[in-house]
């Protein structure tokens, strides 16, 4: 069975998302709808149509939305009520209002729906979930995330905290598998936007993991790392590289008695990992056509995106009100 796409949105983004669509097996991309054209040229010998209601009209069986996130909402309950299977890029929507009845509509329609969080799809982090999950680490004590770069002058209907905290957030409970249960944080509007630029979360998860993520668009420097500290040592992912490198506590003996009175640890082997690395975004469409297909996959789906987007709206609360935010209750 060939599933027919269509595709909403060719931005920057979008135009990735229609690459991975025509190298898909079982895939063919037979619509494009963006009311922006096509500044990317990607569309080639498809008509770019003005709306979700074209796309709609072209008789697809699966839908990626890859438009600023204040339209998602609009656009997946029009699937939804079509009977399309849909993934919409992260965050789920723009409120937890929003997501709620987007979660709602796919579940009643018992439609696929789900989130583009494309970092469970790295490779790096695939095999740092592999390894604690086997034990590698021992027990987890802290993990501390830094996503930092330029200002995207793409983005302009949400904050840092929803365009990328959510990617931490989300990978951060996946990968130690344990949803926050509090956060504080602090924000920071340094550009002259409506919406901040700097976000730091510190929480704790269910399981009692110490959280530090460390997000901004105020850096001249582009950063994506995640660092996981446990028993045994500490993982060290980089996810725009794909690469993971261990560093183990020292089992050889510290004979300098300064030395080995200030440390907690001594430094061990540093292993780097060599691994299978295949593109994220592909892995992730190929998650979300197997899903569709009937198939037990590990597409993120929309009531998980849901929950990240809890978290992160609890941090901007506690920032606002300089509060730590109980999350107990909620499944996050």
């Amino acid at each position: 069975m060939t599933l027919r796409a269509g595709l909403l949105g060719v931005g920057m983004m979008g135009r990735h998302h229609a690459r991975v669509l025509r190298e898909l097996d079982g895939v063919e991309l037979v619509a494009i709808a963006d009311p922006g054209g096509d500044p990317h040229g990607v569309a080639g010998g498809l008509g770019v149509l003005p709306d979700i209601d074209a796309l709609i009209a072209a008789d697809i069986d699966i839908a990626i939305v890859a438009v600023p996130t204040r339209f998602h909402e609009e656009a997946a309950l029009k699937l939804a009520a079509a009977g399309v299977h849909t993934l919409v890029e992260k965050p789920i929507a723009h409120t937890l209002d929003a997501g709620r009845r987007m979660v709602d509509a796919f579940a009643e329609a018992k439609l696929v729906g789900a989130v583009g969080h494309i970092e469970r799809f790295n490779p790096a982090l695939q095999e740092l979930r592999r390894r604690i999950e086997a034990g590698e680490l021992g027990a987890v004590y802290q993990v501390t995330t830094r996503r930092q770069g330029p200002f995207p002058a793409r983005i302009a209907d949400v904050g840092v905290a929803k365009d990328l905290a959510s990617h931490d957030v989300d990978l951060t409970a996946w990968v130690v598998q344990s949803d926050y249960d509090l956060v504080f944080a602090q924000t920071a509007y340094k550009s002259g936007r409506e919406y901040e630029d700097m976000i730091t979360i510190t929480g704790r998860t269910k399981s009692g993991v110490i959280v530090n993520n460390i997000v901004n668009w105020l850096s001249p420097m582009k950063e994506r790392v995640t660092v996981v500290t446990g028993e045994k040592g500490a993982f060290v992912a980089d996810t725009s590289t794909g690469d993971l490198t261990f560093y183990a506590n020292g089992t050889v003996p510290i004979q300098w008695d300064s030395v080995s009175s200030f440390r907690g640890v001594s430094e061990g082997d540093v292993t780097r990992y060599a691994f299978a690395k295949r593109e994220p975004l592909r892995v992730e469409h190929e998650a979300f056509r197997d899903a569709v297909l009937g198939e037990e996959t590990d597409v993120v789906t929309m009531a998980q995106g849901q929950r990240t987007l809890e978290v992160v709206e609890a941090a901007l609360n506690a920032a606002r009100t300089n509060s730590i935010v109980s999350l107990a209750g909620r499944e996050v």
